[in-house]
């Protein structure tokens, strides 16, 4: 016998009402999972500005110290009538005007100073220069304001050298050994040979090689055998090569760093220097090693790499921070600029640089084409062919 079951309307909304709490608690659950995963990025972000955080005041105070926002207030109400042109800025503050620009980019990314049109009056050469003006923030750094508290606020005795007038001015480290103006990486009072900083670049390398894994993995299609140059103890090597087991690795660095390189499966240790000698491989990856260099420098490293890789399928992957000029990229770009500081602030030669002066380092380098890939961390992926 088969029973009929028939339904009544306040049964059919009954059912009705309980489809909708699921649907509507579904929808919450998803928009939760959002939430979650946006604060997640975010903090990946953010976590940056931590690790970069003290480089803002040492900018700033040295920015009191050379009473730029006094010579931008000066300019506006003065003789100058407008704008400073950074040329006009660079002969009043005595620095020139490669580091001048890059302290000046940090600066109006936090508000402390703008970009402006030229005032009318400019000369043709001075109309295409960047000019600066001043702003609330950059108005109460004067010497009538709050200038003098900020000269009482420093960071400890011997740091960030690089970023004082006098090393701005000079273009001279006193406090660090240089060969030829380049820093040099053989001397243990550098600090390349101590633990704290081996341990913090594979940090670095942890969180980079994970992003390139998760964003990129299209990028090691083909390829068999990778060089990491500078790669120290096979972090990020090590991680690629678990990642995508087709691999066999290579790193090559100083001597002295290799000898104390634990046994890596999958990984070899070759001792040498990338200004001699580059290993051939199918591809060879530079991760946070060419922002050390001056541009000289740097194109001769790239020349090596090219040459050490097939003409017609390899290629140069070089992970580095690309420079956003006007700091609005993305969540990352403030970041990246407080690591130009950092380079400035520690280093002889060594910067960030923006996608125009990577692809002229590349095109000196003689390399056909490249491609940069957001890889959704503060470095990218900047793939050169031969």
């Amino acid at each position: 016998m088969t029973t009929i079951y028939t339904l009544q309307y306040r049964d059919i909304l009954y059912i009705l009402g309980i489809l909708d709490w699921i649907l509507i608690n579904e929808k919450k659950k998803g928009e939760k999972l959002e939430m979650g995963l946006d604060e997640e990025a975010r903090a990946r972000a953010e976590v940056w500005n931590y690790a970069f955080g003290y480089i803002n005041c040492r900018v700033v105070k040295c920015a009191v110290e050379l009473e730029i926002p006094d010579i931008v207030r000066k300019h506006a109400g003065g003789g100058g009538g407008g704008p400073i042109s950074l040329s006009e800025l660079s002969s009043a503050v005595g620095v020139p005007t490669e580091p001048l620009h890059r302290i000046m980019r940090f600066l109006i990314h936090h508000r402390i100073f703008k970009t402006s049109p030229p005032p009318p009056h400019a000369e043709s050469s001075s109309s295409d220069e960047v000019h600066y003006a001043a702003t609330p923030l950059s108005g109460l750094l004067t010497r009538d304001n709050l200038a003098p508290f900020m000269l009482l606020q420093g960071t400890p005795p011997g740091a960030n050298r690089g970023i004082t007038p006098e090393a701005l001015r000079t273009g001279r480290r006193p406090d660090l050994k240089s060969v030829n103006g380049e820093d040099t990486w053989t001397v243990p009072d550098f600090g390349y040979h101590m633990k704290v900083f081996t341990d913090s670049m594979a940090a670095h390398a942890r969180v980079a090689t994970q992003a390139i894994i998760d964003n990129f993995p299209e990028g090691f299609k083909g390829i068999e055998t990778l060089l990491d140059v500078g790669g120290r103890h096979g972090m990020a090597l090590s991680m690629l090569v678990r990642a995508f087991p087709w691999l066999r690795g290579t790193v090559l660095d100083l001597p002295e760093i290799v000898d104390q390189a634990p046994p890596l499966e999958g990984i070899h240790f070759v001792g040498g220097s990338m200004f001699e000698n580059i290993p051939n491989s199918d591809a060879v990856m530079l991760m946070w090693i060419l922002h050390d260099w001056s541009d000289e420098a740097c194109i001769d490293i790239l020349k090596k790499c090219k040459d050490a890789v097939p003409k017609d399928t390899g290629k140069v992957m070089i992970v580095e921070a690309v420079i956003d000029e006007d700091g609005e990229g993305d969540e990352y770009a403030g970041a990246r600029l407080s690591l130009d500081m950092v380079m400035m602030s520690v280093m002889v030669k060594g910067k960030e640089r923006t996608y125009n002066e990577w692809a002229y380092l590349l095109d000196e380098a003689g390399f056909s084409r490249h491609n940069v890939v957001n890889i959704k961390t503060v470095v990218c992926v900047i793939e050169a062919f031969p």
